[in-house]
């Protein structure tokens, strides 16, 4: 988490190699995870690649018993799988109906956990200034509240919101559609298809919903105070709309989305070609 959070901010402390790409053409790659995480632990020791694990393990768990309490305060009725002996209509139907259900679930909890997450952002982005103005819960808690009332721990919610919206949808309507249509019943392995269908939809609506992502934990951080939320990683945004614009205008919105072969935004012109 550490290592991705650095690379969204743009902190890259360590220069970029030439290697090459699928065609054999030479590319500047940016160090990947494990180049990184060994840097961490050479300035912090192995303490530093926890940074930040106490507010998103009490996060991680507030989203847990806020998705079972609403779930069982709001049950939904007749919770019966998509079968393929439903007709077109009443399948789409169970999605929609579903899907509702599971956003409702997970907006809730991303209110309630958001202000330990930007905590958690907070506490690890420290490690490009070496500051520590954030050292421990409570006393985040109190500071937030203090310099920016109770918006401070809701900054950066509402993209991050949109982004769980836009991949429940479509992950569910995709694995839907494509299950329905694509998969013959005849076919002998239809059902563990059928079964590995919304994992793979999984990851690659993950792919595409990741800008809102960046955008959310840049915002989480940004103007803050700290060194990795002002210039030279980022101007004060005024919106998330301003970050996901500044990022757009600069090809920045995938950053840090690769962890192992991170290619440097410069342009090719700046090393020798063959």
């Amino acid at each position: 988490l550490l290592t991705r959070l650095l690379s969204q901010v743009g902190h890259e402390p360590l220069p970029p190699t030439i290697g090459r790409n699928v065609l054999g053409r030479k590319v500047l790659y940016l160090p990947g995870f494990f180049t990184y995480a060994r840097h961490i632990v050479e300035v912090d020791g192995k303490r530093g690649l926890f940074r930040g694990l106490t507010p998103r393990l009490i996060s991680s768990t507030l989203s847990t018993i806020t998705r079972g309490s609403v779930k069982k305060a709001f049950p939904l009725e007749d919770m019966e799988h998509v079968s393929n002996k439903d007709d077109v209509k009443t399948s789409l139907r169970k999605v929609v109906r579903e899907t509702s259900h599971e956003m409702m679930m997970q907006c809730v909890s991303r209110l309630v956990s958001h202000p330990l997450h930007v905590i958690s952002m907070r506490c690890m982005v420290q490690f490009v200034g070496r500051e520590v103005k954030y050292s421990g819960v409570f006393s985040a808690i109190g500071r937030i509240f203090k310099e920016e009332g109770i918006l401070g721990f809701f900054v950066g919610l509402v993209p991050h919101i949109l982004g769980d919206v836009i991949f429940l949808w479509c992950c569910n309507l995709l694995a839907h559609f494509i299950n329905t249509y694509a998969v013959d019943d005849n076919f002998s392995q239809a059902s563990v298809i059928r079964s590995y269908t919304k994992f793979v939809m999984g990851i690659a609506v993950s792919m595409l919903t990741y800008p809102f992502l960046l955008v959310g934990d840049l915002m989480a951080v940004n103007n803050c105070g700290l060194r990795a939320g002002l210039p030279p990683y980022a101007p004060a945004f005024a919106s998330w709309i301003h970050c996901w614009r500044y990022l757009s205008a600069q090809g920045q919105l995938f950053r840090g989305s690769s962890l192992l072969f991170r290619r440097a935004p410069v342009p090719a012109a700046s090393f020798p070609i063959d």
